[in-house]
């Protein structure tokens, strides 16, 4: 690139869970402004572009492969969009772009890098069964392509202990058929077998699917890679409503002297 020319702008989206209606405003301006799009097919799907919007669909695994190029094309001058469900900033696109830059060449420091919030999983799935996350709560992914799988337990281990509700993100696929099933396994020994443990998949989309069940009866076969499992705390409780789906929520209150919510 020649000295004194000028860059594009580098936006990274985040297409909420799935519903259009969860897309940002933010977010959807973005994709207006933009003129080449990076992302998993699935993804860019859910856009629609105009016939002078070009798009680059890559392979879900390919995250650094894909930032890369992004990086290269907005050094060119190009305005480019880097798509990513939910939040791009939630086990998504946005830390791999940061990661990009922080190991490439000195221009990709020059280039305007505008993150979006978006709708992540957890708070989609949260808001179509009540309140789990009304109380402390964290998120950890179950993947183990990135951290060594005793990271994994050993913060599940001290999360529970903690006695935060724990949002698991990726926990499940044909390459991990088994960590979901270990990590209940290791969760059943630290919470009492009654706590909630929601399977919300795909919420907000015509083929969502949300199931309630207590963790003593919790199946690694209700979930897959588009599923978000919410596993509440002790204090999480099911509201019964006749009639209506039940609702679950995570009081906010602690009563400081007992360790037991306040009714």
């Amino acid at each position: 690139m020649t000295a004194g020319a000028q860059r594009g702008r580098l936006y990274v989206v985040g297409t909420g869970p799935g519903s259009p209606e969860q897309m940002t405003p933010e977010a959807l301006a973005a994709v207006s402004a933009a003129t080449e799009f990076f992302g998993y097919g699935p993804y860019l799907d859910r856009l629609t572009l105009r016939p002078d919007q070009v798009r680059v669909a890559s392979d879900n695994r390919e995250e650094l492969d894909r930032a890369r190029h992004a990086l290269t094309r907005a050094a060119a001058g190009v305005d480019v969009c880097v798509v990513s469900g939910g939040d791009p900033g939630v086990f998504a696109m946005a830390a791999a772009m940061c990661e990009a830059i922080d190991a490439g060449p000195a221009e990709w420091r020059e280039i305007e890098f505008i993150v979006t919030p978006g709708v992540t999983a957890m708070l989609a799935v949260a808001a179509r069964i009540g309140a789990p996350l009304g109380h402390d709560f964290c998120a950890i992914s179950l993947s183990d392509n990135l951290k060594p799988w005793e990271v994994i337990t050993h913060r599940l281990r001290l999360m529970a202990e903690a006695g935060m509700v724990i949002a698991l993100y990726n926990p499940i696929s044909k390459a991990r058929p088994w960590q979901l099933g270990e990590a209940f396994t290791l969760l059943r020994g630290l919470l009492p077998a009654s706590v909630p443990v929601i399977f919300g998949r795909a919420a907000g989309r015509p083929d969502e699917r949300i199931v309630v069940k207590p963790l003593v009866e919790a199946d690694a076969a209700l979930a897959d890679m588009a599923t978000c499992v919410i596993i509440g705390s002790p204090e999480t409780r099911i509201i019964a409503r006749p009639d209506l789906p039940d609702l679950v929520y995570t009081p906010r209150f602690i009563d400081p002297t007992s360790g037991t919510p306040k009714r």
